[in-house]
C-alpha cells in the first residue's frame, strides 16, 4: 500500500506541470529490492516535466528517493517518451 502512495505523488506532481495531465501515465515494476516508476507523457509536456537542465526530473526523483526512503523501500523515477 505504501508504494502507490509514492506512484500517486509523482502522478499529482507530473500532473500539476502537464498541458495534457489526461496522458500523464505511471507504471510501477515493483522488484524485491527496488521499484522502478515508469513515468509516460505527452511529447509536447516532456520538456515541462523534465525542466530546464533536468531541474524538474531532479527534484522529483529526489522527492520519490526521500518518500522510499521514509517508508524504509528503494524507488527509482524513469521518465520515458
Amino acid at each position: 500500500m505504501e508504494d502507490i502512495q509514492i506512484k500517486e505523488l509523482v502522478e499529482y506532481i507530473a500532473r500539476c506541470l502537464a498541458e495534457h495531465p489526461e496522458q500523464i501515465v505511471v507504471k510501477e515494476i515493483c522488484g524485491q529490492q527496488i521499484s522502478v516508476l515508469e513515468l509516460r507523457a505527452a511529447k509536447d509536456d516532456l520538456g515541462k516535466i523534465i525542466g530546464k537542465e533536468g531541474r524538474n526530473a531532479h527534484a522529483m526523483r529526489t522527492i520519490v528517493n526521500a518518500a522510499a526512503t521514509k517508508l524504509k523501500k528503494r524507488a527509482v523515477l524513469e521518465i520515458l517518451e
